[in-house]
């Protein structure tokens, strides 16, 4: 799954949240897509590490910055949910 496809979907996850709908996220798909992230931003810092040019590195840098910014929305969503089902 791309990086655009998982931050769509910690984006519909928050929208849920916001509408009141927190009981139909289910803490294990956030936790399925937080690990994907995860997975994506270290498969990053191995391109960017073998980056053969400036601007590749630059871009692929900027992919890092919004595949980690995604990360830590995920990890305070789970946190929402958990607080919301009383965890």
């Amino acid at each position: 799954m791309g990086l655009k496809n998982l931050a769509a979907k910690v984006a519909e996850y928050d929208k849920r949240l916001e509408n009141g709908k927190a009981s139909k996220i289910k803490p294990s798909h956030v936790e399925k897509v937080l690990e994907k992230l995860r997975n994506k931003s270290d498969e990053l810092g191995e391109e960017i590490a073998s980056a053969s040019s400036p601007q590749k590195r630059a871009r692929l840098e900027r992919k890092l910055e919004v595949a980690m910014a995604q990360q830590e929305r995920a990890e305070w969503l789970l946190n929402e949910i958990g607080r919301r089902d009383g965890g």
